[in-house]
């Protein structure tokens, strides 16, 4: 049975569709089409006051502002790049092309083809997203993509030199101060200067997610990003101090992130409310984790482990949390989330900035049909096939009286030339 300490915003509430960033998205995505590098210019100049000659940066320009940077800083990127891309390499070897002969003559087979060209989004704002920089672009030239370009915004009318330094490091070919709608649309539609992409990748704000959305069909996408999630599965091993701290370090992404706790001890419960208020008194965040924990967090106690993982499923999470006695249960038996992080050990900010797994996941229930970003993301499958003369007539009697079922005339000539042709021949 499922008791709720605290409950916050119903899903109804939270993923109601905000029309006022609809009719905003959608119309700046006709502008840049219509207008091009003079719309752009115009929507980064109103939403960001940035608007210099050149949104591209050169090569001696990321070169200076690269040494511009602290080498401990340089040190840190680097060794957040080095886990991110030994993993995604490893996940790389894992992914094989495939041929093998179904039946006599018949070959069948895939291949796996990068993404010819791809546009990272990296954001910025209050919280300058560095770490997006490795997940994208580190994770697509592992892929094999040729090109990859990123756009970032300014931060108060200026460079953001460590985010412009891990793209450089990450190996984008093209790197672009340039934010919001207007860098999305640019990258997938194409101005005067900025070549398009063939896919859009990378999270952000309500905006950027609505772009991607509506610029989808146009550009592939990795996925429908939203508000970032976390849920802590806890039992009576786990103590309030480590839950609560859980919870708000996702809280303080923005003020409509979802932050849940489940239970089996309702003493870890009360004692992780009192605990929340405590932290709240001196997190430098507070302003915005303090708002998403009271309007998004959520507190269930549940009976047993297998109630927790009915409803951890049930939420299908981005992050998800395990500090109880067995994690590997929900290791072995948990269906839906984004990521899992097992143990007191561990934790969400650790796959954010640097451990290596990918941190552009799924959101808002979407870790039902999809995993999060990863090389394979970036990859085509396709297939091919090639037969003998004698397996195309046997192949061919079949299909023939397939199409005429299904009275595809032209299809059934197809199979039909084929089974005559090849006939003939072996009668020769």
């Amino acid at each position: 049975m499922v008791k709720f300490i605290k409950q916050g915003m119903t899903p109804a509430d939270f993923y109601q569709e905000d029309q006022t960033v609809y009719d905003t998205v959608r119309s700046v995505i006709r502008d840049v089409s219509a207008r091009g590098d003079e719309a752009v210019r115009e929507l980064s100049g109103k939403f960001d006051h940035w608007s210099p000659e050149h949104f591209r940066l050169s090569v001696e320009q990321i070169s200076e502002i690269v040494r511009s940077v602290p080498d401990s800083v340089k040190e840190d990127i680097r060794f957040a790049q080095t886990q991110i891309r030994n993993f995604a390499s490893k996940q790389r070897e894992t992914i094989h092309d495939l041929e093998v002969e179904t039946l006599p003559g018949v070959v069948l087979g895939h291949k796996h083809i990068p993404v010819s060209s791809v546009g990272c989004y990296v954001p910025g704002g209050r919280y300058p997203m560095v770490a997006s920089a490795h997940m994208s672009i580190v994770t697509a030239k592992v892929a094999g993509v040729s090109r990859v370009i990123a756009c970032t915004p300014p931060i108060e009318g200026t460079v953001p030199a460590a985010t412009v330094c891990a793209m450089a490091m990450a190996g984008a070919d093209e790197i672009y101060i340039l934010g919001g709608i207007q860098a999305m649309a640019a990258m997938a539609i194409g101005t005067e200067t900025i070549k398009p992409v063939d896919m859009l990748v990378g999270p952000g704000n309500a905006y950027v997610a609505e772009a991607k959305r509506q610029l989808y069909g146009k550009v592939g996408i990795d996925l429908f990003a939203g508000p970032t999630e976390v849920l802590v599965i806890a039992d009576h091993t786990a103590d309030a101090e480590m839950v609560a701290t859980d919870l708000l370090g996702q809280a303080e992404h923005g003020p409509t992130s979802p932050a849940v706790l489940i239970t089996t001890s309702e003493t870890l419960a009360q004692e992780t409310l009192v605990e929340i208020d405590r932290q709240l008194e001196s997190l430098p965040t507070a302003d915005i984790a303090g708002k998403s924990w009271r309007d998004y967090g959520a507190v269930m106690v549940v009976d047993n482990v297998q109630e927790a993982l009915a409803e951890a499923d049930k939420l299908a999470y981005e992050h998800v949390e395990v500090l109880t006695e067995d994690p590997d249960y929900f290791l072995h038996n948990m269906k839906n989330y984004g990521a899992l992080f097992l143990g007191p050990e561990t934790n969400v900010a650790y796959g954010d900035k640097a451990i290596g797994t990918n941190h552009t996941l799924p959101t808002k229930g979407a870790a039902r049909y999809t995993g999060g970003l990863w090389v394979g993301k970036y990859l085509k499958t396709v297939t091919y096939q090639r037969c003998t003369e004698e397996a195309s007539r046997l192949v061919g009697q079949y299909v023939s009286r397939l199409c005429e079922l299904e009275h595809f005339a032209g299809h059934k000539a197809q199979a039909d030339l084929r089974v005559r042709r090849y006939l003939s021949h072996s009668l020769i």
